[in-house]
């Protein structure tokens, strides 16, 4: 039984609708800024969580039930095509984005793997082609078998570096295939549970290799997207090599690839960092390496990435404000790695949860459009930083730990604190949220 099909592209309908199938704030449409809403926002549904997931927890099995389970054959694949495309256009989504397993069915031997890859990308092409959605991007499941439970390109097993990096091409070679504006590489357990059994050295030394190996390929293929690490903490490893945006940029930069590499940055992972999702995002922007966000929220009584749909307009608004400030995206957009709650059954679950998530992004990034206009963040932090732009102040950066001290001395340099004005800046943002 189809799931979706009976639901019709989601209209705006505005702010005093009380329809929970419609937009209320996400007019796709609108002209803001010299750009439509889709354009600015570029949301992506993502083929795994609440399609892949079937709703179980540490506690209970399967709570969803859902026409292409067990996802175990081709046929089955297919089903899940057709329903994802009738999800895509209810919720009127331009983009999708996707791991290799969560398109076709685990075949025991990268040959059978590569070639029904091949087979469902043929056929997700021609959904495509239908209904004008794109892909975002793509990338390769290397955490879910258990080959993969010591990592993937930082495993101690020569041969599962083998299968990941052909896993990896794969991929790469199926979202040049269906023109994926993005390749994603996601460390899902690229850590450690231990450093007794571990060469910390020599598994980031193999990350870094591997990292430069997929650049080298999207070169030798053409592929005009671009590659994205995304940041994540501490799950399910002890620890992350890819714990925060600081980490992965040191990373980078450690083997070469800040200038080739960019940051796909998940809301729910910067929260497990420790970070806030808009610290992450402006210093991924102030590195140069901001690239594209998956869009989520954790609970915050949780230590746990729940991956919930986002609902905080403030967060959501900040969060906008500094891609705006980078210049928005390019290649990248908003991917929604969110699912539904375990109890969320129904299939218009999943389109509400969709619909109000947009509304949610529509809202935060027209407050940021407006705060950006306004220039009232920008202009506190010019004057707090204005004196750096003479050139007494220049002439510190450029000076000897001896010359600056000699001016203190001879100029009785005697700092009087200044007000940070936090709370003004605060009130100042809630009158735009």
């Amino acid at each position: 039984m189809a799931l979706f099909d009976s639901f019709s592209p989601a209209q705006y309908a505005g702010p005093d609708s009380t329809d929970p199938l419609a937009f209320h704030h996400y007019n796709p449409d609108d002209v803001i800024d010299g750009k439509t809403l889709r354009d600015h926002l570029r949301f992506a549904v993502a083929y795994w969580h609440s399609f892949a997931w079937e709703g179980g927890d540490p506690f209970g099995g399967r709570t969803f039930e859902r026409p292409w389970f067990p996802q175990d054959s081709m046929a089955q694949a297919r089903i899940k095509a057709d329903e994802a495309f009738d999800l895509f256009q209810a919720v009127q989504a331009p983009f999708f984005c996707w791991h290799d397993a969560d398109l076709r069915p685990e075949q025991g031997n990268h040959a059978d793997n590569l070639a029904t890859l091949d087979e469902i990308t043929d056929y997700i092409g021609e959904h495509m082609q239908r209904t004008g959605v794109r892909c975002l991007w793509g990338t390769a499941n290397l955490f879910s078998d258990r080959r993969f439970m010591s990592g993937a390109a930082s495993n101690p097993d020569p041969a599962v570096y083998a299968v990941s990096a052909a896993t990896v091409k794969m991929c790469m070679d199926a979202t040049h295939k269906l023109g994926g504006q993005n390749y994603v590489l996601w460390g899902g357990r690229e850590g450690y549970e231990t450093l007794l059994n571990t060469d910390l050295k020599r598994e980031l030394d193999h990350m870094g290799r591997f990292l430069n190996q997929v650049v080298e390929y999207k070169y030798k293929i053409g592929f005009s997207g671009s590659i994205l690490v995304e940041p994540k903490p501490q799950e399910p490893t002890k620890h992350q090599y890819d714990f925060d945006v600081a980490t992965c940029v040191g990373f980078l930069r450690k083997y070469g690839l800040e200038d080739e590499i960019k940051l796909n940055i998940e809301q729910g992972h910067a929260i497990l960092a420790g970070h806030s999702f808009e610290h992450e995002i402006a210093l991924a922007a102030a590195e140069g390496m901001l690239g594209s966000i998956d869009m989520n929220r954790n609970d915050y009584q949780s230590g746990w990435d729940t991956d919930q749909f986002p609902n905080n307009v403030p967060e959501v608004a900040l969060a906008y404000y500094h891609i705006l400030k980078a210049g928005g995206f390019t290649t990248g957009g908003t991917n929604f790695d969110a699912k539904l709650r375990r109890q969320s059954l129904d299939a218009e679950d999943l389109v509400a949860a969709h619909i109000g998530a947009m509304d949610v992004c529509a809202r935060g990034l027209k407050a940021a459009i407006a705060m950006h206009a306004d220039g009232g963040l920008e202009s506190a932090l010019q004057a707090r930083y204005a004196e750096w732009e003479s050139d007494s102040a220049r002439a510190l950066l450029a000076g000897s730990l001896d010359d600056i001290s000699a001016r203190v001395l001879a100029e009785d340099i005697r700092p009087a604190p200044r007000s940070g004005r936090q709370e003004q800046l605060e009130n100042y943002v809630n009158r735009f949220v």
